[in-house]
């Protein structure tokens, strides 16, 4: 049987690692790409089937047009879930020329992988899963580049579903609020331990996103907005 392939970026901490983790439990062949090399080759040895791992960076061209052929040969590509993004919480008069390109490196990377899945998949047939955040609904405090980035998601995002919408590509935004992984762990100053675990849990977060990516019925969730009840 041909493997039903869902692909993953940022799949090796947190959230992603929490989508790559239950993808695979429900028998999808998972493609992770991420840069963590430590954590990545962690996984390759923990999963010995229904996964594949690819180190390297999402906003490197060559490495994801190479990246999406090799996985083409894998067998059918069904989803893609842009979900590797980086923060940089500061002040307005702190970012640097470094915030703002990590930051985007988000942006670039999803622009990137959505335009080669969609080639290789003849732009049919495919589900493309932006995780973007509540940032890119609002604007917030010591966010400003962070805000400009999911913004600039959305924006994309938006423009897909415009550009494929009667199609059999369908395309999906996700905006979670804040939750309880490592992603804060550079901006204490901002986002303090404690606030941290006040915020959602990982796993329920990525069973939320899979429930309703990967519902039977013939209709699609295009925004899913996850917020905490409390």
């Amino acid at each position: 049987m041909e493997n039903r392939i869902i692909i993953i970026t940022g799949g090796a901490n947190g959230l992603g690692l929490e989508l790559v983790k239950q993808s695979i439990e429900k028998g999808l062949f998972v493609c992770n790409i991420d840069r963590d090399f430590e954590k990545m080759k962690m996984l390759n040895n923990t999963y010995k089937e229904n996964y594949k791992g690819f180190i390297g960076d999402i906003s490197d061209e060559e490495f994801i047009v190479n990246t999406i052929k090799e996985i083409s040969n894998l067998g059918n590509i069904k989803i893609l879930i842009n979900n590797a993004g980086e923060p940089s919480f500061k002040v307005p008069t702190l970012y640097n020329k470094n915030d703002i390109t990590k930051c985007f490196k988000g942006l670039e990377g999803m622009i990137l992988l959505s335009t080669e899945v969609l080639k290789a998949k003849n732009e049919k047939d495919l589900k493309i899963v932006n995780i973007m955040s509540s940032a890119a609904l609002r604007g917030n405090k010591q966010e400003a580049v962070y805000c400009a980035t999911k913004w600039g998601e959305k924006g994309y995002t938006e423009s897909l579903k415009v550009a494929y919408k009667g199609t059999s590509v369908k395309v999906i935004g996700v905006y979670p609020g804040g939750i309880n992984t490592d992603f804060y762990k550079n901006s204490r100053d901002y986002i303090s331990e404690e606030k941290q675990k006040s915020f959602m849990n990982p796993k329920d977060v990525a069973k939320t996103i899979l429930d309703n990516v990967l519902n039977e019925t013939n209709l699609t969730v295009s925004d899913i907005i996850i917020e905490r009840n409390s």
